[in-house]
């Protein structure tokens, strides 16, 4: 037990120290003005399943086709997250494999912590990658404690037999939440939905992230008949992913915006919120507008979207096997 111990007093002595550096400079950063709640029309929010906290419906991915991700856009990643915090975003999704997203989300978040549910992964099977992985997270991430740790892209069932044995990842996932550095556990997947399945079966997960989009019902393996009535089965808090599929739904002859594209997924039952990566502020922004605007579609709105999606092939699914 003093081990742990140690383990988690020095992971937070570390974080805090460079904490205090990154706030004292604020080199790269300044604070968001947040308008007046009175003259801005707010996002919807939903309850995340058992987490209980309450979010609004979308929140920022930090990878894809993001500056957030990318190694020579740090000045641009940083004045896309401040107008994230300005335009009322709390979820913030990021990964220990997503390159620098981590840092960059570590150079303007800290000191917006007690405002924000900050979710970060790990693709490590076994508990010593995992506890490495985490501990690497939290440094970049300049904060103690992750509000979620899911586990990412698990895609075979070996994967979970590795993940739930002796000295699997799920080992290192209950000790860090023992020790309060996550609150809550995930797993994450978008190429098998059996997989996932199986893993909210075998688990007590609290949360799952998953790609839900209008061409998914359309695949032989949809995610949204395979997971979603087992997470709700389980109230496993559900965020969407791969909404507009990186924009290639959002073209002649498929989809015409992105309220079709956002109101499907988020129209799904059981679904909680979604994750969207921008390019830019103002892409941002529009994509908040449609969030804040979000009414849940009725089946006849469902089903014509579908329809519209019947052709889609690989550009609703360029992120798995289309077998």
């Amino acid at each position: 037990m003093s081990q742990k111990t140690n383990r988690r007093n020095f992971l937070i002595s570390s974080v805090a120290a460079a904490t205090a550096t990154v706030i004292g400079s604020q080199a790269l950063t300044k604070k968001p003005s947040h308008a007046s709640s009175s003259t801005i029309k707010s996002m919807p929010e939903r309850t995340l399943g058992k987490t209980q906290i309450n979010l609004p419906i979308l929140g920022l991915g930090g990878a894809g086709q993001t500056p957030i991700s990318y190694e020579d856009q740090e000045v641009e990643a940083i004045a896309l997250i401040e107008k994230a915090l300005e335009l009322g975003i709390k979820y913030y999704d990021t990964a220990a494999s997503y390159g620098p997203s981590e840092e960059r989300f570590g150079k303007v978040l800290p000191t917006y912590r007690d405002r924000i549910y900050l979710n970060s992964k790990t693709a490590a099977r076994d508990y010593d990658g995992a506890w490495r992985e985490l501990e690497h997270s939290l440094k970049r991430l300049k904060t103690d404690y992750l509000d979620s740790w899911q586990l990412h892209h698990v895609s075979f069932t070996d994967e979970l037999d590795i993940i739930f044995s002796d000295r699997g990842a799920i080992k290192a996932v209950e000790e860090a939440k023992e020790q309060g550095l996550i609150k809550f556990s995930g797993i994450t997947g978008h190429h098998e939905p059996e997989v996932i399945a199986e893993g909210l079966h075998r688990y007590d997960f609290d949360t799952t992230l998953i790609s839900l989009n209008a061409a998914d019902v359309h695949h032989p393996r949809p995610f949204s008949r395979t997971v979603l009535p087992v997470a709700q089965e389980k109230n496993v808090g559900t965020i969407a992913m791969k909404v507009p599929a990186y924009g290639r739904l959002l073209k002649p002859g498929i989809l015409s915006s992105m309220e079709q594209a956002m109101g499907y997924s988020l129209s799904l039952p059981g679904v909680h919120c979604c994750i969207i990566a921008a390019e830019n502020p103002e892409q941002l922004e529009s994509n908040v507008t449609v969030a804040r605007n979000y009414t849940p579609l009725n089946t006849a709105q469902m089903t014509q979207i579908e329809q519209l999606t019947a052709n889609a092939g690989e550009d609703g699914a360029f992120f798995r096997q289309w077998t």
